[in-house]
């Protein structure tokens, strides 16, 4: 089946891209988008079927990619406004290049997560990068410009450590004669991996995904991307993309948890981690540009998955459900992104104000996204937020969850104030005799992801809990 998929993903991709009539584009993709949700439903009803020889619908990739069948919907019909509506001189051209990318992007998400041979993971995560580096061109300017060579230059080097990350892994393996380097033989056979080129092996493979979490080091790749490309391809960026980096880093750490270098990898993450909410916190308090903002948000949320993966316990769970969360509620906040900018048209926290007064329903949007994102009460993460710190207790450490708990708050601080200004404070020098009426349905798709996160935090389906359980028997 997924081969059917991928075919006529770029069959559809290419025609796209060629062909100049909006209805026969439009019509291509709302064909995709069923097709894609039917490929989710496949997987779904097949689990743990090995197709291709290559590819696994394990319960960690089927989730993943049935989050990514949910964002779909919203970000495409978004992303059919945006060209509408915000961009109306857009050329057919353009227009069917952004398509096509769009749906090769989502297409190489969903077959990373079903990839189980780390081989072909790699080759679909270059093809993220390609098909990501043409949407944040997207606008056709210097800025884009320069988003998009900074991340295609940071993402080469993180596909250079995957790379050679694999390269190690090999070794580790040629040793004792084993050539299959599917993630199933990786962890039937850890036992007779080298530990010397298995740390070696780790050390790079995590590093490389980085780029893609949006973890320290690599995470400013993500950072200007998100800025630079258009709100709902930020939508992908900030939910979707980020979850090809978990997958990857959770199959290589799943290896490693079976072995004696456990205990030394949990500490090679959670400095990353706990970087990584340093860094979210330190620039959340300075800055002033909404959408980066979003993303220095996501930051923050990796760095909390990353260390729930590694205390370990539930924390395993949490993780997995926490980054589930992450993808519902993060695009909910980008797509609000577009409506802001039609009404300012900026992006700036100086330039904007008073929302309540020009979008009621986009502003109550904002101000429950802003209570999903910083994981308040009732948002659907402050349930895995409150496993994740329950994990970190558990596993005595206790310094490092009253850092994370300072951290937080300055996050939570920095994040209110944007928001509340926003929100509630009158723009400065704004001419509000123009100001474009939005539709209160323009924002039923961003209501929608946020009820659902809410939803299945706090009354989960039993079959999304033995799936996540499924999913932690990995490395538990």
């Amino acid at each position: 089946m997924i081969g059917i998929f991928l075919a006529a993903t770029l069959f559809i991709s290419g025609c796209l891209v060629f062909n100049r009539n909006k209805v026969v584009n439009y019509l291509l993709i709302v064909i995709y988008a069923a097709m894609l949700l039917g490929f989710g439903v496949y997987e779904y009803q097949h689990l743990n079927t090995v197709q291709m020889g290559f590819f696994k619908a394990d319960s960690l990739g089927v989730l993943l990619l049935l989050a990514l069948c949910v964002i779909s919907v919203p970000v495409l019909y978004h992303s059919y406004r945006y060209m509408e509506f915000h961009n109306p001189d857009e050329t057919p051209r353009s227009r069917g290049l952004f398509f096509g990318a769009v749906l090769l992007l989502m297409s190489a998400c969903g077959a990373a997560y079903l990839s189980n041979h780390i081989a072909v993971t790699w080759i679909f995560i270059e093809i993220t990068t390609l098909s990501a580096s043409i949407l944040i061109y997207h606008h056709r300017n210097i800025r884009a410009l320069e988003g998009a060579w900074k991340y295609v230059f940071i993402c080469a080097i993180s596909i250079t450590f995957i790379y050679v990350g694999i390269l190690f892994l090999s070794l580790s393996l040629k040793q004792v004669g084993i050539d299959d380097m599917s993630f199933d033989s990786l962890i039937r056979n850890y036992d007779n991996l080298n530990p010397f080129w298995l740390k070696l092996a780790f050390l790079f493979i995590f590093t490389g995904f980085t780029a893609k979490l949006g973890l320290v080091p690599m995470y400013t790749a993500g950072i200007d991307a998100k800025d630079k490309a258009p709100a709902p391809v930020g939508a992908l960026m900030a939910s979707i993309l980020m979850n090809v980096g978990f997958i990857g880093i959770y199959r290589i750490y799943s290896i490693v948890a079976h072995t004696p270098l456990h205990g030394w990898a949990n500490n090679i993450i959670i400095v990353a981690a706990i970087l990584s909410v340093f860094v979210a916190a330190v620039y959340m308090t300075r800055i002033k540009n909404i959408k980066r903002m979003f993303a220095y948000s996501g930051i923050e949320h990796m760095g909390l998955v990353m260390l729930g993966l590694a205390a370990g316990g539930i924390g395993v769970y949490a993780a997995i459900l926490h980054i589930l969360l992450h993808t519902l509620v993060k695009p909910s906040l980008f797509l609000q992104y577009n409506q802001i900018y039609r009404i300012y048209q900026s992006k700036s926290i100086y330039d904007v104000g008073n929302y309540f007064k020009y979008n009621k329903t986009g502003a109550i949007l904002i101000l429950f996204g802003f209570i999903s994102a910083t994981a308040m009460p009732p948002s659907g993460m402050f349930v895995s937020e409150f496993l994740i710190f329950q994990s970190l207790f558990e596993s005595h450490h206790i310094l490092l969850l009253v850092v994370l708990l300072v951290l937080l708050t300055l996050i939570i601080w920095g994040f209110g104030v944007n928001v509340f200004k926003l929100l509630f404070t009158p723009p400065v020098g704004f001419d509000d005799t123009n100001v474009p009426r939005i539709s209160p349905w323009e924002s039923f798709s961003q209501y929608a992801l946020l009820a659902v996160s809410v939803y299945i935090a706090y009354n989960p389906p039993a079959k999304l809990v033995s799936m996540i359980q499924e999913a932690v028997k990995l490395i538990q």
